[in-house]
Order: structure tokens, then C-alpha cells, then sequence
């Protein structure tokens, strides 16, 4: 124990310069040991000296160390928007300008095989291309007023189509947001002159449409009155209406508040009665 500790006592200037550049070289290397992983993020390690890309583990939030000649490749998880404006062309060869907006996120159980295959800039090289690429087939089916009209239905299509083609590189497209479609002036004015007058004609022919159906109401109603009357007329003989005179006369008569005044009215008439309410 001795000679250790007179090891020591004749070394020391040699061991603290030692320790001292330990600690120097692991402050310096720190950043490359101690990965720190944020919320909504992923860590996909490569070892330089055991095979490469680390693909059956993917590393979660927190503090990780690695080795320093190791590196930890970071993955954002999160929803993601990226915006892009697109030129297509319709089917009758007329240039559109549409601005998009593309809501995605890659999957974290495939984060690091994403990573092997395609790498960090995924998004270039596989989700704006694909969508670009089914845009393109679609409004290229469509005309500039199919465009302008039904930009939702036309988005459906588009983000399913592309969620299909896209989730099998790893990578989700939770939405296609076609935010704006930009037609030259004289076709913009064309379509909406066009669809001003398609709106015109829909209310003109519902105009038409309910005073038909008024007309029609009309019709029903004056022919139920024209059979009441023919059904009433037929019942009521002289003798019917003198008997309903008759019961009328009474009712007068017997009415406390009323005043009965009697005036001839011929051999087959009945008096007429004048009730003072009251």
C-alpha cells in the first residue's frame, strides 16, 4: 500500500494531466454520448462498428449514451404540414395553379426502416411526389369547371389514393388540403357566369315547379267546393230549407235576450225574427 501511495505522491503531476484530458475529451464528445430525445420525436441509432442502422429498436423520449463514434438520428413523429404549389394540367390542356397543403407524419414502429431506405428527407422523395403524381392523373381526368365546383369530392380521391400509396413506405398522409385553385382570369369568369346561370335556371324551374303545384292545389280545392254544392244542392228541397226556418225561428224565440218582431211574409213564408242582444 505504501508503494502505491509513493507511486502516486511521484506521479501526480503526470495522472491530474491524464484525468484532465479524460475530462476534456468527454466534455467534448458529450453532444455525441448523451442524445437527449424531445417529446413527439424518435431516435434511430447507426453503429459504425456493429452493422449499421439499428432497425428492430426505436428509441423513445429521454437522455440515451451512446458510443461516440456511434450516431442517433432524430425523427419527428408528430403531425406535420407541409404547403406546395402545384401546376396541373386539365383535360382540355388548361394550366392550373393549386396551393396544397399535405398533413402527414411518419409511423413510429417504422421509423428506423424508413430511415434505412429512404432517409430524412422522406418527404421529398416519397410523399409530395406521390401526391403530385395522383393529383396530377386526377385533374387531368377532370375540366376546369369540374375543378372549380367539386374541389372536395376531387380531395377525397386524392388523399385516399395517396394514403394507400404512400403508408407503404411508412409514412401516413392524414390529409390533402387543396387550399386554393388559381384559374386565369376569362376562365375564371366563364365557370362563375356559368354557374350564375345554372343557378338561375334551378330557381326559375323551382318557381315553375311550385305555382304548377298551387295551381294543381287550386284545381283540387275548386272541384271538392263544385262537388259539396252539387252534393248539398241535391239535398236541400223547399220543404228541407221551410223546416230548417222553421227550427231557426224557434231557437230566436226561445232566446232570453232577444225581441221578437213579426212581420207577414206572405201565405208560405216564415215571420222574420229581429233579436235584440241584451
Amino acid at each position: 500500500m505504501g508503494k502505491i501511495k509513493d507511486y502516486f505522491r511521484r506521479n501526480a503531476p503526470y495522472i491530474t494531466i491524464v484525468v484532465l484530458i479524460v475530462v476534456l475529451v468527454v466534455l467534448y464528445l458529450a453532444p455525441d454520448i448523451f442524445i437527449k430525445i424531445a417529446p413527439g420525436e424518435a431516435g434511430v441509432l447507426y453503429r459504425l462498428f456493429e452493422g449499421g442502422t439499428v432497425t428492430d429498436a426505436v428509441y423513445g423520449e429521454g437522455l440515451h449514451a451512446i458510443l461516440p463514434w456511434n450516431r442517433m438520428y432524430i425523427y419527428n413523429i408528430r403531425v406535420q404540414e407541409w404547403k406546395e404549389q402545384l401546376q396541373v394540367l386539365t383535360k382540355s390542356g388548361l394550366m392550373l395553379t393549386l396551393e396544397l397543403s399535405v398533413r402527414y407524419h411518419p409511423e413510429r414502429e417504422f421509423v428506423a426502416v424508413l430511415h434505412q431506405m429512404i432517409g430524412p428527407d422522406y418527404m421529398e422523395k416519397v410523399v409530395m411526389p406521390e401526391v403530385e403524381s395522383v393529383l396530377r392523373t386526377t385533374i387531368g381526368r377532370m375540366s376546369a369547371e369540374e375543378v372549380y365546383r367539386t374541389q372536395g369530392g376531387a380531395l377525397q380521391k386524392i388523399m385516399n389514393e395517396s394514403l394507400l400509396q404512400v403508408v407503404e413506405r411508412f409514412v401516413i398522409v392524414d390529409d390533402v388540403i387543396i387550399r386554393e385553385v388559381d384559374l386565369p382570369d376569362f376562365i375564371r369568369k366563364a365557370v362563375e357566369a356559368k354557374l350564375e346561370q345554372k343557378e338561375l335556371a334551378a330557381a326559375y324551374t323551382y318557381k315553375l315547379d311550385r305555382e304548377r303545384q298551387e295551381a294543381e292545389r287550386k284545381q283540387i280545392e275548386a272541384t271538392g267546393f263544385k262537388q259539396y254544392n252539387e252534393i248539398v244542392g241535391s239535398s236541400l228541397s223547399p220543404e228541407v230549407l221551410q223546416w230548417k226556418g222553421v227550427e231557426v225561428s224557434k231557437e230566436l224565440a226561445t232566446s232570453e235576450n232577444s225581441k221578437i218582431i213579426v212581420i207577414g211574409n206572405g201565405p208560405n213564408g216564415l215571420p222574420i225574427m229581429l233579436g235584440s242582444g241584451g
